[in-house]
């Protein structure tokens, strides 16, 4: 086990114990997604790419690539992104 996956083992269990949420102990990035209208994601790490049929955001996992129809940026917040328009798809590309 590397040094890397130790330490996020660790936090896991640190975050059990302590009933803390993961994605705050572990800095992992939460999506919310509201029918096929919104996508909402905490602890982004950036804007990789932005146009009206596909936004791609850095986290802590990889790439978070939303595709769709008429996506727009809503809230641009150094935490969160709040993207609308019609939502077809959400994919991690680590």
């Amino acid at each position: 086990m590397s040094w890397k996956d130790r330490k996020r083992h660790f936090q896991q269990q640190v975050a059990n114990f302590l009933d803390i949420p993961r994605d705050l102990m572990l800095d992992l990035p939460k999506v919310t997604l509201v029918g096929d209208v919104q996508a909402y994601v905490e602890n982004h790490r950036g804007i990789v790419v932005y146009n009206s049929e596909q936004v791609r955001i850095n986290t802590t996992l990889g790439e978070l690539e939303i595709s769709g129809l008429d996506l727009s940026l809503r809230n641009i917040l150094p935490d969160e992104i709040l993207v609308e328009g019609r939502i077809k798809s959400v994919v991690y590309r680590g």
